[in-house]
């Protein structure tokens, strides 16, 4: 789908089930696809992630329109979905393949993702500090098809994840 004047992101907060069912959601966010992220094996897909071997973390790319949500925005709200502040795990889901990343595009995405982490940490809503990495965007593999949207397909699959009602610091400059 083509969206001109939109921009994207890629997070990866634990399971990418969970994560996408509650982005679709956020006012704003266009178009999501569920992947992998991180790592160093091409063309990874889920039997081989699932090991924890690649490198890969489930991750989730979000075409969103800037008019109606900025990347700030949508980075609180991701600090609002899952637990930024333990590494390596989102509930049951323990293995690199479930690690808290921001994978920026460029160092506008790369300084905002520092300052929103730093007013998260600040706020103290989370009682202990994030461990999310921010680390450069280097490849997205498109998940299997069963995968995408898979709560919308299976809406009584499992998720880890449900929005929390902390402010973060959000309303603080930067």
């Amino acid at each position: 789908m083509n969206h001109s004047n939109s921009q994207t992101a890629y997070l990866a907060g634990g399971c990418f089930w969970g994560m996408e069912e509650l982005v679709r959601g956020i006012p704003g966010v266009l178009e999501t696809e569920v992947g992998y992220s991180g790592g160093d094996t091409p063309d990874a897909r889920y039997e081989q992630v699932k090991t924890g071997k690649t490198g890969h973390a489930e991750s989730l790319k979000i075409v969103f329109d800037p008019q109606q949500l900025s990347y700030r925005h949508l980075l609180f709200e991701f600090f609002r979905m899952h637990n930024p502040t333990t590494r390596n795990r989102q509930g049951n889901d323990i293995g690199t393949q479930y690690r808290s990343a921001i994978f920026y595009l460029d160092a506008a995405q790369q300084h905002t993702a520092h300052q929103v982490i730093q007013s998260v940490d600040a706020s103290q809503d989370w009682s202990a500090p994030v461990v999310t990495e921010v680390v450069p965007f280097k490849e997205f593999f498109r998940a299997e098809e069963y995968h995408q949207k898979y709560l919308v397909k299976n809406p009584h699959g499992y998720t880890c994840h449900y929005v929390r009602r902390f402010d973060l610091g959000e309303k603080t400059p930067g």
